[in-house]
């Protein structure tokens, strides 16, 4: 079966269930039913950790993250979900829950046979969000948690695509075919699985378009920055291809030279993401 043949069969039963219901491992349904809890401009504390309480591995980072020395710095502990929630702040529950799925998703047994993909690709995720969040904050013209949000996705579509694929057996000892898969469709079922979560425009268009080249001066959005902070990122997994020619690799040089204080910062955050998601 030739690699097109391959890819239109995955391609179609992805479009069906994108319509319908998302074949997601169970830490992501749970990430979805937090997601959708705090979407709803009504819903109180008690709702919020109701929802966060179906899955015991969320609820335990979130303890793990609000007794981090960045969100406690007086070293008070707490054991309370509820006061652990209300420390955080429900824009880093939400960021939080859909890291510790994306992460459940990159340890499950259907990506072990593509763990150096997986792991390149989660080892840029982390970083760019953690640029992202530093760029954010300096910028001061956008969240950020919500940067660092759009840094954490921006290779969902990639976790889900590996995912899926894994029940085939035309893409499990077939690198070349995968790593084409994964270069050619992330961006636009990243977008779908974004919208499904019921994640912002700003946040969803930025991961559609993140591949997109242009020229920027000065960050002013989500798009900006998650592309500021793709280009800074030191990582780059497998399948995303750069190409460079000798004179972008100086310019890259470069960008990343004058942004050196900036990348050093995001060392600190990069460390403190890998704290909160590890065991």
């Amino acid at each position: 079966m030739s690699g097109s043949s391959v890819h239109f069969r995955i391609l179609e039963d992805i479009a069906r269930d994108l319509s319908g219901d998302v074949n997601f491992p169970t830490c992501m349904d749970a990430a979805i039913l937090v997601r959708n809890t705090l979407r709803n401009p009504e819903a109180d504390l008690e709702q919020v950790i109701q929802a966060i309480g179906v899955e015991p591995l969320i609820a335990s980072k979130l303890l793990r993250l609000a007794n981090s020395v960045s969100h406690n710095p007086r070293g008070e502990r707490i054991s309370d979900l509820g006061a652990a929630i209300t420390r955080l702040g429900f824009d880093i529950v939400r960021t939080t829950s859909l890291a510790v799925a994306m992460d459940q998703m990159l340890k499950s047994k259907n990506l072990s046979a593509y763990d150096r993909i997986s792991q390149q690709t989660w080892e840029n995720s982390v970083q760019v969000a953690a640029i992202a969040r530093v760029l954010a904050r300096h910028l001061g013209r956008i969240h950020p948690d919500e940067a660092m949000l759009a840094g954490l996705v921006h290779n969902i579509g990639v976790f889900y695509l590996m995912y899926r694929a894994a029940e085939y057996p035309e893409y499990r000892d077939n690198e070349a075919a995968m790593l084409e898969l994964l270069a050619g469709w992330h961006e636009g079922v990243g977008e779908s699985l974004l919208h499904i979560l019921g994640l912002p425009d700003s946040i969803t268009d930025a991961v559609r378009d993140q591949n997109q080249l242009r020229s920027i001066e000065t960050p002013c959005s989500i798009s900006d920055v998650l592309h500021f902070a793709k280009l800074l990122a030191d990582t780059q997994p497998a399948w995303q291809t750069a190409n460079l020619d000798a004179q972008q690799t100086a310019a890259l040089a470069a960008e990343r030279s004058r942004y050196a204080d900036l990348l050093q910062e995001a060392e600190e955050d990069i460390l403190e993401l890998r704290a909160a998601l590890s065991a």
